[in-house]
């Protein structure tokens, strides 16, 4: 018998460096993964998937225009227009003197170079699957076999031309709002809007036509047509910002840029309406109730990603606002402030945290009475021989309270529902400020809230925002100096960034485009050396198992077990992920293996469970699927007489490779591939 161990984790992760930069890409991440968890439903998973991708394309819009606001408003239009902001900072001071148009031509220049970054990060990947041979000959038979093919290849490459596009277009109709204002409406400048708005146009429509973006190779029409919309925005931009910058005409300064908090409340209805309509296809096509996350996940992630992406913007903004503003208080209004739609946005994120909060403690409270309730019949069934001792009942209470808190995973539907509609609801709102209404002001003319109480929520989120980046930044600092802190930052990469990139180009890269043709062949060559193979998985590695199984050809399979333990694939990724890990692709992956399959689970883990049944048996295929989920007691025992000096640890989602029923397990498989 030879012992493998097979490790992705340098593959997810790396230098502490890249780990931070992947800290500030959890936004692209969230969007990507949304785009995955369409539902199974045809047309229903269709809009999601195009909304998913329309969701990304607001992102890098968002990104852009994040940096415009810090670059051309706040230094170019308003601090260079202030002798107090510049006072003191010679690295400002020396372009005081100059132009409007001068000033804003070179400071764009920070905006394409934050384009360039991105541009770098979208080719992280490395061409990853290029070393590597697919073991079968179509492993596209299944929607989860076709992780780490090379046909996702084409659409990642428009993905990021088409993205790299809309960035430079947004650019170049924030710097053609200030020409208007400055010159009014002159034929260059309506040809140089028209050229921007087409540009725009043509990279929504290539985004809602699938067929179009995910065509293989060999497509060379499909593929020059993107690289002339990226050559076209290149050239735009190039004549935009010569055209400011050789512009002499009197620019009005010191208001701000020209259009930009229109430009950013334009942006966050569009965002609010593409998660309305997000939310409506998956509630059409949900596969379950409505109080299961089975139809929610791409919402819910799309939400996230947002959220995430308007806090980030938001705050580097005010942060770069209370820096030139020499520490005055950050929401006030100030001649350095950023727009007014993104106070709106700090009030949304308090009342979104707020909302999540008293949700939260609801679903916990009401909920804990039937979590309670279920954990104790499984105490009582577990252990009905227990003491009755004062010791022993704390420990009783200790692994019902722990069966307890592994159930709330099933209940956090309201929760994200909720956490949803705010965010919804807040970009929304930020309309408001058009008619430069300060939150405090309209929020107690709409609900009677008083204005103390709603200046006061708009502090608190902006040290909130300010509290969400550091915390991210010292997580990710911390993710390659705590082992505990790596295990749950190494959950979060495991789910993101499993999934190609296919709603966001400049999210992080899809290790198991790598990982799952590498196992699949390493699983292949061993039996064609005449070797029989059990995969062993735990946690997110059993869906790297899985996934590689499901592209193995048949005659390998013949001599292939599976066994998973701790496996989040039936309670996370079926649920989430239903189009490609519903229970029809566990049910063929267990049918190809002739059911050699073993899946152990606990009560007590929060992350993983069951696959296919807890026990019950029925029809032949129900019963073979009964035989696959094997139910660990954990802890074995309440108490420690007789077998050691310490109690049985409850192990929860810990691996089971030192449990006597997990080396049962592996005899019984090795035995069943021994004989046929």
């Amino acid at each position: 018998m030879v012992l493998e161990t097979y490790q992705w984790s340098d593959l997810r992760s790396g230098a502490a460096a890249r780990t931070l930069s992947l800290v500030l890409l959890l936004p692209f991440m969230a969007c990507n993964a949304a785009a995955w968890m369409r539902p199974r439903a045809k047309v229903s998973g269709g809009v999601v998937w195009v909304g998913c991708r329309l969701v990304g394309l607001s992102l890098t819009a968002l990104y852009v225009l994040s940096f415009v606001g810090v670059a051309l408003d706040l230094l170019a239009y308003k601090c260079m227009s202030l002798g107090s902001c510049l006072g003191g900072r010679t690295w400002l001071s020396w372009l005081g003197g100059q132009p409007v148009g001068l000033r804003a031509a070179l400071l764009a220049l920070v905006p394409v170079a934050a384009i360039w970054v991105l541009w770098l990060a979208g080719s992280w990947c490395g061409h990853w699957y290029d070393n590597f041979i697919s073991p079968t000959g179509g492993p596209a038979d299944t929607p989860l076999g076709a992780i780490g093919t090379p046909n996702a290849t084409p659409g990642v490459l428009r993905l990021r031309s088409i993205h790299v596009a809309t960035g430079l277009a947004v650019l170049d109709l924030s710097l053609v709002a200030a020409l208007w204002a400055a010159r009014g409406p002159s034929p260059v400048n309506v040809l140089l809007t028209v050229c921007g708005v087409l540009v725009l146009v043509a990279s929504v429509v290539l985004l809602c036509v699938p067929s179009v973006i995910d065509a293989v190779a060999g497509t060379p029409v499909v593929d020059a047509v993107v690289r002339a919309l990226r050559s076209a925005a290149v050239v735009v931009t190039v004549v935009v910002i010569g055209r400011v910058a050789f512009d002499r005409s009197e620019w009005p300064a010191g208001k701000g840029l020209p259009g930009h908090d229109v430009a950013v409340v334009l942006l966050f209805g569009i965002q609010g309406v593409l998660l309305v309509l997000l939310g409506i296809a998956a509630l059409i096509g949900r596969d379950g109730s409505l109080g299961k996350l089975r139809w929610f996940g791409a919402p819910l992630f799309a939400c996230l990603a947002v959220g995430l992406a308007v806090s980030f913007a938001t705050e580097f903004n005010y942060r770069v606002s209370d820096y030139l503003d020499r520490d005055l208080p950050t929401p006030d209004v100030l001649p350095t402030s950023p727009v007014l739609p993104y106070k709106w946005t700090m009030f949304g994120f308090f009342v979104s945290v707020l909302g999540a909060a008293v949700t939260g403690v609801a679903v916990v409270l009401f909920g804990r009475i039937y979590r309670r309730r279920a954990a104790d019949d499984i105490v009582a069934r577990d252990f009905p021989d227990a003491a009755a001792d004062a010791t022993t009942a704390r420990r009783r209470a200790r692994v019902r309270d722990t069966i307890a808190r592994a159930r709330f995973t099933e209940q956090l539907c309201p929760l994200g529902v909720t956490y949803c509609c705010v965010v919804a609801l807040s970009l929304g709102f930020t309309a408001l400020a058009l008619d430069e209404l300060q939150p405090s002001v309209a929020v107690e003319g709409l609900v009677g809230l008083p204005s103390d109480f709603v200046s006061a929520g708009t502090q608190f989120g902006s040290y909130l925002m300010a509290l969400l980046f550091v915390g991210l930044f010292f997580v990710g600092l911390f993710a390659y100096r705590t082992t505990t802190v790596r295990r749950y930052i190494g959950m979060l990469w495991d789910l993101g960034m499993f999934w190609p990139r296919a709603a966001h180009p400049f999210a992080p890269p899809c290790y198991a485009e790598r990982a799952v043709p590498e196992l699949a062949c390493r699983i292949s060559m061993l039996v064609r050396q005449g070797r029989y193979v059990l995969v062993a998985a735990h946690s997110h590695g059993s869906v790297l198992a899985l996934a590689s199984v499901l592209q193995l050809e048949p005659s390998v399979l013949s001599r292939v077990a599976l066994l998973t333990h701790g496996s989040p694939l039936g309670r996370i990724y079926s649920t989430l992920f239903p189009a490609y890990v519903g229970p029809d692709v566990l049910s063929e992956a267990g049918r190809r293996l002739g059911w050699r399959w073993v899946n152990l689970w606990r009560d007590t883990d929060p992350l993983g469970g069951w696959i296919f049944t807890r026990g019950y048996e029925g029809d032949d295929t129900l019963r073979r699927r009964s035989e696959v989920d094997r139910r660990l007691r954990d802890p074995e025992n309440l108490d420690a007489r007789g077998r050691d000096t310490v109690w049985p640890p409850i192990c929860g989602h810990q691996p089971d490779v030192t449990d006597d029923r997990y080396e049962a397990a592996v005899c019984e498989l090795s035995e069943r591939l021994r004989t046929g």
